[in-house]
């Protein structure tokens, strides 16, 4: 039986610790989950001409987290066609619904990243590749089945609401175009200005509607600073309508 007492210093200590309390399981090869909590905005070195952060194993992850939903939601769905099973799997592995996840299973607290003035805003764009890049490392380090029980059993049941995720669509900024489009508004996503360099380089984002400014986020890639500031507004409209 693995424990704490094999791994050679605190940090790996720390976070064997952390991933024993939240997935109930000791990792084998810990230096595959000290990778896939690396994000690049923190990493300048390279091993063999490679770049050291989490991206390779988020490539893989991807692509084991699509397997392992599109198996769930095909036995849990037995009479429903393939598009309304896409649509799931879609938005149970979108940026969003990883992004919050994240959050919930305590990945800020452990992921190694950045620290830009509007860190939350920031990590809830990163939490998701890191929980693809977690995805990658528990196959290489335990294989698909163990993978498969930590993700359906100790993460996809206990933590997210597939009823609700069937309700309502995450793509928030799907969302604002489909209401722009039926109230003839003009609706615009506005690239305000980049902050930092390289790895650190930030993209903000700010939603404009009827050439009136709205909410504005910050984000890695462009495209997840238009979802996030499309989420804040959409949510600000809501906030409205219920006062």
């Amino acid at each position: 039986m693995l424990s704490l007492f094999r791994y050679r210093n605190k940090a790996e200590r720390d976070l064997a610790k952390y991933i024993n309390n939240v997935f109930g399981f000791y990792p084998r090869n810990i230096s595959l989950y000290q990778l896939a909590f690396t994000h690049k905005s923190i990493c300048h070195n390279k091993l063999g001409g490679i770049t050291i952060n989490n991206e390779r194993l988020e490539y893989l992850g991807d692509a084991i987290l699509s397997s392992l939903v599109a198996e769930y939601l095909f036995k849990k769905y037995p009479a429903k066609q393939e598009g309304f099973l896409t649509e799931m799997r879609s938005r149970i592995v979108s940026r969003s619904s990883l992004n919050k996840l994240s959050m919930k299973l305590g990945f800020d607290k452990v992921v190694m990243c950045a620290k830009p003035n509007d860190k939350h805003a920031v990590f809830r764009s990163i939490g998701g590749n890191a929980f693809e890049a977690f995805t990658g490392a528990l196959f290489l380090d335990r294989g698909y089945d163990f993978t498969k029980k930590i993700i359906v059993d100790h993460i996809m049941r206990i933590h997210l609401d597939i009823d609700d995720i069937e309700k309502n669509d995450a793509n928030f900024k799907s969302r604002l175009l489909e209401w722009a489009q039926k109230g003839k508004h003009q609706l615009v996503f506005r690239v305000n200005g980049t902050k930092g360099e390289g790895f650190e380089k930030l993209y903000e984002i700010q939603v404009v509607i009827d050439e009136k400014e709205y909410a504005k986020a910050l984000d890695f890639s462009i495209k997840g600073a238009e979802q996030l500031a499309a989420e804040k507004t959409w949510r600000m409209f809501e906030e409205e309508q219920n006062n």
